[in-house]
Parts: C-alpha cells; structure tokens; sequence
C-alpha cells in the first residue's frame, strides 16, 4: 500500500485533451528548506493511468530526478528500485516531464538537488 501523500497519475498522449485531463488532476506542493526529497521519508506518491509520465512545474528552476520503489510483501515496505541517474532542469512556471511511460501504481519520490525550499505541482 503507498504510505501518506499517493498522488493521483495522469495519461499524457499529446493531445490537447490528454494533457488537460493530467494537468488537470495536478496537486500542490511544499518542499521544506533542508529536506532533499519529496514526499519526505517513508511516504511516496503514486502513478495512476490519468498520465503515462511523471511531471513537475515548480515555482523556481530545480534540478530534479524521480527514484522509483517497489513494495516487497515479505518485508511488509517499500524498498529503492532504482533512482534515475540524471537530474533534469525545470524551468520556473513551465510543466517538465521528469519520468516518461511508467506504470500505473508504482511508487516513487523526487530527489531535488538542492536543499532550498520548492513549491509548484507534480502531475502523475
């Protein structure tokens, strides 16, 4: 189960509608100063089928990238799959695709390079 803060997800095929259906179901957010990810520590948000990517308008250009979880029942949590090895730039007011085509329901957290407060929307 995603702890916390799931995000809902969106599908984005490049159509007009497709893109107003995933922007459309953004959320806010919050990044505190000091703190590198978010959500913060051990809460996730999730992908859903309303976008096949996973997008980030900030407030202020960020340098970003998505780690990806996978739930592991033995364990009863969520354990790192993997963390994307590059950080992408997004640009202040402008939506960015940080992931593209991920699965719906798979959990996963922004890793900001920068410990500078961020706010803005993800979209997924």
């Amino acid at each position: 189960m995603v702890a916390a803060i799931a995000g809902t997800g969106l599908v984005y095929s490049g159509s007009t509608a497709s893109a107003a259906t995933c922007y459309g179901g953004a959320i806010d957010y919050s990044k505190p100063k000091s703190v590198g990810t978010l959500p913060q520590a051990g809460h996730y948000y999730a992908t859903t089928s309303r976008c096949g990517d996973i997008n980030l308008r900030s407030s202020t250009n960020r340098y970003v990238k998505v780690c990806f979880y996978k739930y592991v029942p033995s364990k009863g949590s969520f354990t790192l799959n993997y963390c994307q090895s590059d950080y992408t730039l997004t640009t202040a007011g402008k939506w960015t695709v940080i992931a593209t085509n991920v699965k719906d329901n798979t959990p996963f957290h922004y890793r900001f390079r920068s410990s500078a407060r961020s706010t803005g929307q993800t979209a997924h």
